[in-house]
Formats: structure tokens, sequence, C-alpha cells
């Protein structure tokens, strides 16, 4: 092993036994990685990940359940100027409809996730989630839909709301602003993020793994923001193009990079709750199984109706058929089995306290 390469297991090693490095450290660790040092790190963030969780891994049902959207995000299919998006709305019994079937399925986690679409309006969507509880008592229930005041949030989480996912996308503040328009605001993201965790949300952070302009260093700032905000999840994925965006002829992000990430949050983050997503899945071929031999703990299924997960389509070929499908969750089951993973049927809820 040259000079080079033993520095960097060196880290990855100081890495695994203590749970963190400096940022410089963090630095050289993902700018000089080889083969050697992600092998290794995927093996430890695996183990480590078996002695808390066990072999398994949770499913969330994930139902998409709006893509209108107010903002303009640079990166994303669903943004407000995309003119070639066919809208929809689900209703609230197609929601509850989606829920039944996936309780029946085994699924205890309900995701719906949506673009910040303002027709769903706290008294609407608290009442989506309150009709939820009182169809699955038992099951926690998870909003994706952007940025809310705080008083919204609180609404939500009393009507029932167990979990919030809302991606930072970046803790660099000139990154952020280059991949979203003026109207929206680095400091208001943080603070949402603050408030969510002030009401008691579980709550869920994360970032798009190549996205345009970023830098290594700007990835050492988003693992030193999560390592110090503690959240519940983190949920990363390789920044993938979408045709009719402002970003349609970017370079998409590796899964190499996202699975080596994967491994260091995991040691760094012991107890996180951590997605193999869609994008994984979707870049590379198998993508969502290497996701959990890194590190990861967690899948989403697809619950949406089938006619409308062609729909919210955040970036090109976006998987929504298959063993991403909900109702085809006995593949899943075999995907997972022939690594040596099980299904788990429990809420799934983050250790982290």
């Amino acid at each position: 092993m040259s000079d080079a390469a033993k520095k960097v297991m060196d880290l990855a090693v100081r890495l695994a036994e203590n749970h963190d490095l400096p940022d410089d450290a963090l630095y050289t660790l993902i700018t000089e990685r080889n083969e050697e040092t992600a092998l290794f790190l995927r093996n430890e963030a695996r183990a480590l990940c078996e002695r808390i969780y066990g072999r398994f891994v949770y499913i969330r049902g994930l139902i998409e359940f709006t893509n209108y959207c107010k903002n303009d995000c640079y990166y994303c299919g669903i943004r407000r100027s995309n003119r070639e998006a066919e809208r929809y709305r689900l209703t609230e019994e197609e929601i509850l409809s989606c829920c039944e079937a996936g309780y029946g399925l085994g699924f205890r986690t309900f995701v719906l996730q949506g673009g910040e679409d303002p027709y769903f309006t706290d008294e609407r969507l608290g009442s989506i989630v309150a009709s939820i509880r009182g169809l699955c008592p038992d099951c926690a229930i998870t909003l994706s839909a952007g940025e809310r005041s705080h008083d919204s949030y609180r609404r939500l989480h009393d009507a029932g709301a167990d979990r919030y996912l809302l991606r930072h996308e970046t803790a660099d503040p000139c990154h952020y602003g280059r991949l979203h328009p003026e109207s929206m605001s680095f400091d208001k993201r943080m603070a949402a993020l603050k408030d969510l965790k002030e009401i008691g949300y579980q709550t869920g952070c994360g970032f798009m793994v190549g996205s345009p302009y970023q830098t290594a260093s700007m990835i050492v700032k988003d693992l030193r923001f999560m390592k110090e905000f503690g959240p519940h999840m983190i949920g990363i994925g390789p920044f993938l193009s979408h045709k009719d965006t402002p970003f349609y002829d970017m370079e998409n992000g590796t899964a190499e990079l996202t699975l080596y990430l994967l491994s260091v949050i995991r040691l760094m983050m012991p107890k996180v709750l951590l997605p193999a997503t869609t994008a994984l899945g979707t870049v590379t071929e198998g993508g969502r199984e290497a996701g959990i031999l890194s590190g990861a703990n967690v899948v989403m299924p697809n619950l949406s109706p089938a006619g409308v997960r062609k729909k919210y389509m955040l970036y090109d070929n976006k998987l929504s058929s298959g063993s991403e499908a909900a109702e085809s969750l006995e593949l899943l089951r075999e995907s997972l089995s022939k690594i040596g993973y099980g299904i788990a049927v429990s809420r799934g809820d983050s250790l982290v306290i």
C-alpha cells in the first residue's frame, strides 16, 4: 500500500473507531478515496448497522400526493415553470385508499411526499393526517411537503404527523443560491429544520450527491451540519438531471460517491435511519441493494396510484415499477433476501435521541 493510500486508510479506521473526524480529514477521506478504503468503510458501516438494527430493512410506503409546486428549484422536474409537467392532486379518499392497501401489504409507515402546493392548507392536510391516524392508529405518518410556518408544522404534528422530511439540499449558503431562485432562502430552510425538531418531529434532512457546482468542501459542510444537527433520518441520492429544467445538460451524480458517503454517514451517525433511495436504484442496476450493503437500512416503495407515478418525475427515468412498487413487495423481499436481509414489519422508529 502506498503512503497516500495508507494515509486515507488510517483516516477510515479513525472514523470507524471514533465516529467523527476533523473537517480537513473528512475532505481527504473524500478527495483521496480509493477502492480499498471504500471496501473497508462499506464493511464497517454494514457491520455497525447490523449491530444496531439487525439484518432487517425498514419499509416506508411512499404516497406522492401532489406534483404541483410553487417553487422553481433549478434541478426539479416538478418546478413551477415546467409547463410540460402533467399536474395532479390526490384526493383524501385516494390517499386513504393507498394507506389501506399499504397496511394490508405490511407497511407501518406512510410517507406523504409532494411539492409545495398551496392547495394543501393546514386544514386540508391536517384532515388527511387525522384520517390516516384514525384508519391506522399503530402506524407512523411522515410528511415531506416542504417549507411551512412554525404554526403549520405544529398543527400538522397535533393532527397526528410523527415525522417530517425536509432535505437541506446543501449546507453552503452560496451553493444554495446556485440551486434555487432568489425567492428561496437558505436561512429559511435551516430555520424550518430547527422548527421541526423543536416541535417534536422525528426530523429528516439530506442532500443530492454530485449536484451542480458541488465541491468536496461543500460535502464536508453537509456532513458537519448533519453531525451537529442530529437528524433522525438522512436522505442522500445522486443528482439526476431532468430534461425540462435549467440543469438539463448537467452531469449526473454517481453511484460510487453516493455509496461511499452512505458508509461515511453511517459511521458518523450510527443510529440514523438511512434510506437506499429510488435515485440510487435509478442511476445503477442493483443500486438499492448496494446501498443496503453500504450501511443503509430503509427503502421506500411507491404506494401512489399507478396512474400518477409517471407524473411525479423529479428527474428523468425515475423508477416507479417492479420492486420499486409497493404492490410488488415480494420482489423487494426476494432481492433483499439474496443479500441476506429481511423486511421489518414495524414502524421502524429512529434510535436517535
